[in-house]
């Protein structure tokens, strides 16, 4: 059996003083020299392991020289090229996400797989496993929750039915953008233990370009960050620009004029707030760079929302709204009246707030009228389970409940999990992308194997358990 074969790496160099360069150098007589290979033959494959020992071991021994391990039995199912370009993207993103692909064979065995996988390799991380025609994973709870897990594998196995190769990859690409940075350190000690001559007379060149290596490598780790945050602030332009337009046919439909009958101080200054909370939603937006941006947009239009209830409820001669925040289903309904309990599917029950509409619709056994966006795999899913770009959209809206209680409100969601990080994608104070939760340091056997529970393979949402943990099997 054998890892993924290797190629150059793209990590800093770091500079080297002209000291440590002479002492290099002037080894490198010593230094043994390595036989020549044959001219266009393949490089040794990183973390490539003996053939002869197979089973779990092999592939644990594997994938802790690298991110990803494929069982020469099953690279059918995840052909080299594949499998070197998923490494490279794992290893570029620098997070603890490993990938297996086996064959559903008695050296894997499904039960307790993910458990003995994540004990013999050790390593703090989120687990992807492909086991024959079948697809699932498990992750250390403070590097991913159990949420999460279950809802990206479902979501990948909805997105791709009857196809776990394709799941694997989708879910590998989505565990990136919540995972904290934090590869480990044997990836990057891979390599052989000797050094020869060349290597050391071709690491005075490096000297001279670490640099400008080291310069090449932040400036591609910037330009694939902004490319990121331009793509989650392309999905939200389209979710606020439809707010505002909804905002703005709602001010039409009031239909108030300051000089009408009846109209007076008071009413005037809530349609002036109305009216500018408005405006400054279309500018703010328009000016916005980053996702964390959004925020901001979404703060200004609860205000107005909150100024029109006021505004018709003097009109009407009726007491005025408390301010509560907007129903959790759509903001766009406006204002909440009470709060009802109620469970997403599959989760926990909560207590969110409620527009009247939607209060009488979970009174009378209906569901309530869900705002839906577009995810990344091109459904249309409520906005609470539709990924963590749309965190900041939330905060904005849903904000004065405050930080700490915010997060529990979409308890048991994707949105909900991507909030219980101090800075996912905007929410929290480190802005978009922020390395939530960590991963990548060695613990060994100490680890909760709870996390790693449940069969392989089950509701859509793990395999065959709790979603999450690493203590189960593959299919029970």
């Amino acid at each position: 059996m054998k890892g993924v074969p290797g190629r150059p790496r793209r990590r800093a160099v770091p500079a080297l003083t002209a000291a440590s360069a002479a002492l290099l150098l002037a080894a490198a007589p010593a230094a043994t020299a390595a036989p020549p290979a044959a001219y266009g033959a393949p490089a040794a494959a990183y973390g490539a392991v003996p053939r002869d020992r197979g089973g779990l071991q092999e592939a644990a021994d594997a994938l802790t020289k690298g991110p990803v391990y494929v069982d020469p039995r099953a690279e059918g199912r995840l052909p080299v090229a594949q499998a070197d370009a998923l490494a490279h993207d794992i290893e570029e993103s620098g997070k603890p996400v490993f990938v297996a692909v086996l064959p559903a064979t008695s050296d894997y065995p499904p039960a307790t797989l993910f458990e003995d996988l994540r004990t013999r390799v050790g390593i703090r991380g989120v687990y992807a496993v492909q086991l024959g025609d079948r697809f699932d994973a498990r992750a250390d709870a403070d590097v991913m929750s159990r949420e999460s897990v279950r809802h990206l594998v479902g979501a990948a196995q909805r997105a791709h039915p009857h196809d776990a190769t394709a799941q694997l990859k989708d879910f590998a690409a989505q565990a990136q953008k919540q995972v904290g940075k934090g590869t480990p350190e044997s990836w990057h000690d891979a390599g052989g233990n000797g050094v020869s001559s060349g290597a050391l007379v071709g690491l005075g060149a490096l000297v001279l370009l670490g640099a400008g290596g080291a310069y090449t490598v932040r400036r591609r780790a910037r330009r694939r960050r902004e490319a990121e945050e331009q793509a989650a602030l392309d999905s939200l332009r389209v979710v606020v620009d439809e707010d505002i337009t909804a905002y703005g046919e709602e001010l039409d439909r009031l239909d108030f004029r300051p000089g009408e009958p009846g109209a007076d101080d008071a009413m005037r200054a809530d349609y002036a707030h109305a009216l500018d909370a408005y405006e400054n939603a279309k500018q703010t937006m328009a000016r916005a760079r980053h996702p964390e941006d959004v925020r901001r947009v979404t703060e200004v239009l609860e205000d107005g929302r909150f100024a029109l209830a006021a505004l018709a409820a003097r009109r009407a001669g009726r007491p005025l709204p408390e301010r509560r925040p907007p129903c959790f289903f759509d903001p766009r309904h406006g204002p909440s009246v009470a709060d009802e309990r109620w469970a997403p599917p599959g989760g926990a029950e909560r207590t969110v707030p409620v527009c009247a509409a939607d209060q009488a619709r979970l009174a009378d056994g209906q569901e309530p009228m869900a705002r839906t966006v577009r995810t990344p795999y091109g459904e249309d899913r409520p906005y609470w389970d539709a990924g963590p770009v749309y965190a900041p959209w939330a905060g904005g809206y849903y904000g004065m409940m405050g930080g700490g209680l915010l997060p529990g409100l979409f308890l048991g969601t994707l949105l909900g999990s991507s909030m219980m990080g101090p800075a996912a994608y905007g929410w929290g104070d480190g802005g978009y992308g922020g390395d939530v939760l960590g991963g990548g340091d060695y613990s060994g056997g100490d680890f909760n194997s709870g996390d790693f529970g449940g069969g392989f393979g089950g509701d859509g949402g793990g395999f065959g358990g709790d979603g999450g943990g690493f203590g189960g099997g593959f299919g029970d």
